[in-house]
């Protein structure tokens, strides 16, 4: 409605939907090796409501197939920059931050992808904690600006186990979630902080985490030629500044230097995933998420507008699956 496009000239709606709880490292269930991701927002009720075929719950079969479900925007990176003579690092700033090592002229079995840790969930996560759930979000970076980093609090946080875990790897809310949040607050209070410096140590946390994994895990393998970084975490514009900071001089650009929407990366990843799953072309990359072999993700729930116009070939392709 927002962008003014007719339903009626939608074909396909990809949804990566939720996550609520993604447990990629398996734990032992009667003597089984389980894993386990959940995404709430039912393709049923999206495909019914819109009356278009939909394609849903896409990491499942990755982790079926032995890999972690995440990350999976590396698969859009690749296909948007990978170059015959640049290696590029692409750094998607959502809830959790995932970073894409693209070498010069390499193909997709050779990328490089993880995630680096948190995002944007632990400065969201203090501001909403702090504010009582009366504010979602430092708008810009605007609070952190105001403040200092309080350097106790920040090497504590630097310090975290996950930084120093080899890739692959993928984490979420069940590390760096709700409870998380209440252990900082707890620490701010202790060494009598107030809430600006606290969202600068967090705000300087999430950049030198990124930076550390560029440097601990990118650099070690070969040239870099740029980073080019999307995701909401590009509108905080403290975050951006650290960033750049602490990864001088490699040269930091944005997708919008790219004429592309920064905002809008999970949203293309997923409608090109969805478009890949309909097309029977396997849509994960296991050198990023470890799986065993190429799959296909993603779960198809028909639409008012099925079985459209594919072709006879695609159908067949469709039908042997």
């Amino acid at each position: 409605k927002k962008a003014g496009v007719p339903m009626g000239e939608v074909d396909l709606i990809g949804s990566h939907g939720q996550t609520v709880v993604h447990r990629p490292q398996p734990i032992r269930e009667r003597g089984l090796r389980i894993r386990s991701t959940l995404q709430i927002g039912e393709p049923s009720v999206i495909a019914e409501r819109t009356g278009v075929t939909t394609v849903a719950d896409f990491r499942p079969r990755d982790m079926a197939a032995g890999g972690q479900g995440a990350p999976l925007t590396p698969y859009l990176h690749y296909i948007l920059f990978h170059d015959p003579s640049k290696s590029s690092l692409v750094v998607n700033i959502g809830g959790i931050s995932n970073v894409t090592y693209l070498r010069a002229g390499k193909g997709p079995q050779d990328i490089l992808a993880f995630d680096t840790g948190p995002g944007n969930m632990l400065i969201d996560g203090m501001v909403e904690f702090w504010s009582r759930g009366r504010q979602q979000m430092d708008r810009g970076g605007k609070i952190a600006s105001q403040g200092n980093i309080h350097p106790k609090l920040f090497r504590d946080l630097m310090r975290h186990p996950f930084l120093k875990k080899h890739p692959p790897k993928t984490t979420g809310r069940e590390v760096f979630g709700r409870k998380f949040v209440e252990g900082i607050y707890k620490s701010a209070r202790r060494y009598h902080l107030k809430k600006e410096d606290v969202l600068a140590t967090v705000t300087a946390f999430t950049a030198h985490s990124i930076a550390y994994s560029c440097k601990r895990y990118i650099l070690t393998k070969g040239p870099l030629d740029q980073v080019i970084v999307g995701g909401g975490g590009t509108q905080n514009a403290t975050l951006m500044k650290m960033l750049r900071e602490a990864l001088t001089p490699l040269q930091v650009l944005t997708f919008e230097d790219f004429h592309l929407e920064s905002r809008a990366i999970e949203a293309m990843a997923f409608a090109l995933m969805a478009y890949q799953t309909i097309m029977a072309e396997p849509n994960n990359l296991p050198a990023a998420t470890d799986a065993s072999r190429s799959v296909i993700m993603g779960k198809i729930v028909p639409g008012k507008n099925w079985p459209y116009d594919l072709g006879d070939q695609v159908i067949e392709r469709l039908w042997k699956i």
